[in-house]
């Protein structure tokens, strides 16, 4: 990669672990995955100015991703869908976030 390439790989992975520190102190007891994707997707398109790279991805043969995160609760593995499901206390939670911006994803 060129040194502008690693430096806009830089900036991606950079924005994609700002939403996780963005949406930590909403993920409590009470709260739907659904609405930790509706936080996330207005963070990341409204001030990060960049695209969730989940959102409406769709491999051939598959139908598209409907949301800009992944969750994924306890006992499920991962790629979770955001939905109606409330958290509870001692909940495990993984979010899958995966950032575009200037044509480079960055993910955690």
């Amino acid at each position: 990669k060129t040194p502008d390439e690693i430096q806009k790989m830089r900036v991606a992975g950079r924005l994609a672990a700002e939403v996780l520190d963005y949406i930590t102190p909403f993920v409590k007891p009470g709260v739907t995955t659904g609405e930790i994707d509706r936080l996330c997707h207005d963070y990341m398109v409204n001030v990060q100015q960049c695209i969730p790279a989940p959102l409406n991805y769709a491999p051939s043969g598959y139908k598209p991703y409907p949301k800009s995160i992944c969750t994924s609760v306890n006992h499920q593995v991962c790629h979770g869908v955001p939905g109606d499901k409330q958290l509870k206390s001692g909940d495990i939670v993984n979010i899958d976030i995966t950032t575009i911006k200037d044509g480079y994803h960055g993910d955690t």
